[in-house]
C-alpha cells in the first residue's frame, strides 16, 4: 500500500470510534446515566491512535512531504495548513470533553463530542478525498518509498500504542 492508502485505512478505525461516541451520545441523550468510563476510553483512544500515532504519520510525514511538493511547484495549492487548523479544532473538543468529565457536566461532554465527531467526519472526507488524491499525484515513487519506510519505522515503535488503543473498538481493526 501506498503511504495515503495506510492513512485512509486508519481513518477507518477513527470513523468507528466516532460511531461509538454517537451512539454513546445517543444514550445519554434518552436517559441513560454518564458513562465516564467509556468516555475516557474514548478520548484514550483519540489522544493515542489518532493523535499519537496516525498524526505522526500524517502531521509528521505526509505534511511535511506535500509541503516540500508545494515548495517545489509539483502541487497548485497547500490544504495542509487548515487541515492542522481542524486537527487543533479537534484537540480542543476532546479537552472540552475531559472536562466535561471532571465537571460531571454531561451536557458539556455530549456537546463536545457531538462537535468532534462532525469536524472529523468532514475533515477525514476532505483528507481522503481532496488531500491524499492531490498529495498522491505531487508525491514521486522516490517520496512514496521513503514514506513507506518512515510509516514502518512508526509502527514499530507504536505497535504496543496501536494495539492498545485498538482494544476501545471492540476488537475490530
Amino acid at each position: 500500500m501506498i503511504p495515503t492508502e495506510i492513512l485512509s485505512q486508519e481513518h477507518q478505525n477513527i470513523l468507528k470510534a466516532i460511531d461509538l461516541l454517537l451512539k454513546e451520545c445517543v444514550a445519554i441523550e434518552s436517559g441513560t446515566e454518564l458513562n465516564k468510563s467509556f468516555f475516557e476510553n474514548a478520548i484514550n483512544f483519540i489522544r493515542s491512535y489518532a493523535d499519537k500515532f496516525h498524526h505522526a504519520k500524517e502531521e509528521d510525514i505526509l505534511f511535511k512531504a506535500f509541503n516540500k511538493c508545494v515548495e517545489e511547484g509539483r502541487a497548485h495549492c497547500n490544504p495542509v495548513e487548515q487541515m492542522l487548523h481542524e486537527h487543533d479544532l479537534g484537540r480542543g473538543f476532546v479537552k472540552g470533553m475531559e472536562e466535561g468529565l471532571k465537571e460531571n457536566n454531561k451536557e458539556d461532554v455530549i456537546k463536545n463530542a457531538r462537535s468532534y465527531c462532525d469536524l472529523l467526519r468532514d475533515h477525514i472526507h476532505k483528507e481522503d478525498s481532496i488531500l491524499y488524491p492531490m498529495a498522491d499525484e505531487a508525491l514521486n515513487v522516490e517520496d512514496q518509498e521513503a514514506m513507506t519506510k518512515e510509516f514502518a519505522q512508526v509502527e514499530e515503535e507504536m505497535k504496543e500504542v496501536k494495539d492498545k488503543s485498538l482494544s476501545f473498538l471492540g476488537g475490530e481493526k
